[in-house]
């Protein structure tokens, strides 16, 4: 009798083949539907957050890395909103009369009141940092200022590293409320990336 062809595919084995494909491109889509839909979900719910208008807590700390966070930061602290600011991720190169400049603070309320940490270099060492310096200062509620893309990872990091009640500070820079963040290409680049991560 011919030898076997290994090439040949009994139709059982084909059928099985088929099925397994199948289920795997409804897996992959599936997937795929689960990650788009997750994005547009984040992307909104970051589209519409807002800052409250009297929040108070024993501190504020505030993440370097964005337009206007140190800003919106010494005017909360100015205000009263907290005891002490902390300034997390800051450039070792970066002495404090350069930020005491770059806000125009009182040098006396900068001096008495205003931390620096300079070991953070990305988001979990922020909240590594910040959480190391509310149990430090025996704070049990801080007011945490950053980005509106950045707030759901910043408060996701820094919960898991505290029992301190968190009040977010979203600083918006471009509205993205209304789904506008559809239409603006650096605000999608971001947003995407902020998702992933």
């Amino acid at each position: 009798s011919p030898p076997l062809n290994p090439r040949v595919v009994s139709p059982k084995a084909a059928r099985r083949w088929l099925a397994l494909l199948r289920v795997t491109a409804f897996l992959a889509l599936g997937l795929i539907a689960l990650f788009v839909g997750g994005f547009g979900i984040f992307s909104t719910y970051v589209g519409n957050l807002s800052a409250p208008a009297s929040p108070n807590a024993d501190a504020i700390i505030v993440l370097t890395g964005g337009e206007a966070r140190l800003d919106k930061a010494w005017r909360l602290l100015k205000e009263g909103r907290g005891k002490r600011l902390l300034i997390s991720g800051v450039n070792p190169a970066t002495g404090r009369n350069q930020l005491r400049a770059a806000v125009g603070a009182d040098p006396k309320l900068f001096n008495c009141c205003v931390d620096f940490d300079y070991k953070a270099l990305d988001t979990m060492g922020n909240a590594t940092e910040c959480a190391q310096w509310l149990r430090e200062n025996h704070f049990t509620s801080a007011i945490l200022v950053t980005n509106n893309y950045h707030m759901p990872r910043s408060m996701m990091e820094l919960g898991r590293r505290t029992d301190a009640r968190l009040t977010p500070y979203p600083v918006v820079n471009t509205p993205l409320d209304d789904m506008r963040w559809l239409s603006e290409r650096d605000a999608l680049r971001i947003l995407f990336s902020e998702y992933t991560k």
